[in-house]
């Protein structure tokens, strides 16, 4: 079974940075092999996508991401990270992150981020 861990939220006021950490659990697949990123929902919207990182260590954003986070991951320490700097409160939401592994996306339970004065 494919279980995804993040950790890293938390409260942070407008133009500060945070770094979540999604990591497998309890898995033998890494995740510089398959597809992964993250998407976020705000209360009362739909999930939107963030960032994406291709097996092949290509990333793709958002608008609303590009120029200000970062999608990255760590073959050694089997992670995947989402770098996020100049925050500003309509960041806040949950973040998930996700793992494509033959043609089934896989998710984590979510990270709250929240930014605000």
């Amino acid at each position: 079974q494919v279980q995804l861990v993040e950790s890293g939220g938390g409260f942070v006021q407008p133009g500060g940075s945070l770094r979540l950490s999604c990591a497998p659990s309890g898995s033998i697949w890494r995740v510089d092999t398959v597809p992964m990123g993250w998407y976020r929902q705000a209360p009362g919207k739909q999930r939107e996508r963030v960032a994406s990182i291709s097996s092949n260590a290509n990333t793709d954003y958002a608008g609303s991401a590009e120029g200000r986070f970062t999608i990255s991951r760590d073959g050694a320490k089997n992670t995947m990270y989402l770098q996020m700097n100049s925050l500003k409160p309509e960041d806040t939401a949950v973040y998930y992150c996700y793992a494509y592994i033959q043609f089934t996306y896989y998710w984590g339970q979510g990270t709250q981020v929240t930014v605000s004065s």
